[in-house]
């Protein structure tokens, strides 16, 4: 029976003796720290209450294409400034948006687009009194931290559409083609999410758990097509959105922003080698007065080369209705032409 007892006993003895010595030598024992659980996730209709009246539902007419799109907007003014996507209103021959928050439908005037960095401010026309968005920073959030997308999904409009999940990566980098206008751009610092957002919801706001925004939802749709590593769950970080937006808003144009109406020539290009290779010659417009064809390939505008259909866009975002350009293009058949083109206003970035 003593032999049973023994091994329990030395036990006792070595753990108590080990107290001993660490208390003598002034040491603290290691405590073991308990694990930190996640946070739970948001509710999506709290969050909804809280923010979705600062959304409003976009609507683009696109004559040209002869389409309609629809995408989000986040109010930041009560007098109807409002941060979205610049893919959802690129091509835009009209807009209309409707504040969640009052159920009005508003004309809109685009103040002005940085199409490489997909961020565009609206005004909507005789807006007053809207609620606005409680717009946090991007710089406290991490890798866990629970969110709600919410926007415009499917273009059903009425109150916003809302997906609960976490993020799980910061700083992506996303490459973005644009159907209609050929250009592509490579999105960087993007927050991604596992919030399984969709057409419709770009330009929405991506809501922390104190219902603040902390980044601008960005959606693959028909038009607007994300390369790998893209997908659904992106967003701009707010307060890259936002420095931009106070940029448009003072009016400030730069080489990435254009303030005002957006300069008009009337080509669909896409890239060819060399150059923009025309697509499409829109009737009754500056280009369709040139003798420009399709299949010809655009090379230079203003002494400027042109290698891509992103060239060519980048130096229309510098021009405005009324700008006389110089445009030179390579035909199949006769050779190089140019002729001078005077802009004028046109769809929308």
């Amino acid at each position: 029976m003593s032999g049973s007892h023994r091994p329990s006993r030395w036990w006792l003895l070595s753990v108590a003796a080990a107290s001993i010595a660490t208390v003598g030598l002034g040491l603290v024992a290691p405590v073991q720290a308990a694990p930190t659980l996640p946070a739970p996730p948001l509710d999506p209709g709290a969050m909804v209450a809280q923010v979705g009246p600062a959304v409003v539902n976009i609507d683009t007419q696109m004559n040209y294409q002869s389409a309609v799109g629809a995408g989000t907007g986040i109010v930041l003014d009560p007098s109807g400034v409002v941060l979205t996507n610049n893919h959802v209103i690129a091509g835009a021959t009209g807009l209309t948006a409707v504040s969640v928050g009052n159920g009005q439908s508003y004309d809109v005037d685009v103040l002005g687009f940085d199409r490489s960095h997909d961020v565009a401010v609206l005004q909507l026309r005789g807006a007053s009194g809207l609620p606005a968005a409680n717009i946090g920073t991007s710089s406290r959030v991490a890798v866990g931290d629970p969110v709600v997308a919410m926007g415009n999904s499917g273009g059903h409009g009425g109150t916003p559409t809302a997906v609960p999940g976490r993020v799980v990566a910061l700083n992506q980098t996303v490459s973005a083609a644009d159907e209609l206008t050929g250009t592509t751009e490579t999105l960087n610092n993007m927050i991604k999410a596992d919030t399984p957002i969709r057409p419709g919801d770009s330009g929405g706001p991506m809501v922390n758990a104190a219902g603040q925004v902390i980044g601008m939802n960005t959606a693959a749709s028909d038009n607007y097509k994300f390369a790998q590593p893209g997908g659904e769950g992106y967003a701009i970080p707010i307060d890259q959105a936002m420095a931009i937006a106070g940029q448009i808003r003072a009016g400030i144009s730069s080489s990435t922003v254009h303030i005002g109406e957006t300069a008009f020539m009337g080509v669909g290009v896409v890239d060819d080698n060399g150059g923009a290779r025309v697509a499409t010659v829109l009737a009754d417009t500056p280009a369709a007065g040139t003798g420009i064809a399709k299949d010809d390939v655009i090379t230079s505008i203003n002494g400027r080369p042109v290698n891509s259909a992103t060239d060519l866009t980048d130096v229309l975002d510098q021009c405005h209705p009324g700008d006389v350009v110089t445009l030179t293009w390579r035909s199949p058949a006769n050779g190089e032409h140019s002729a001078t083109v005077t802009l004028v206003p046109g769809p929308v970035g």
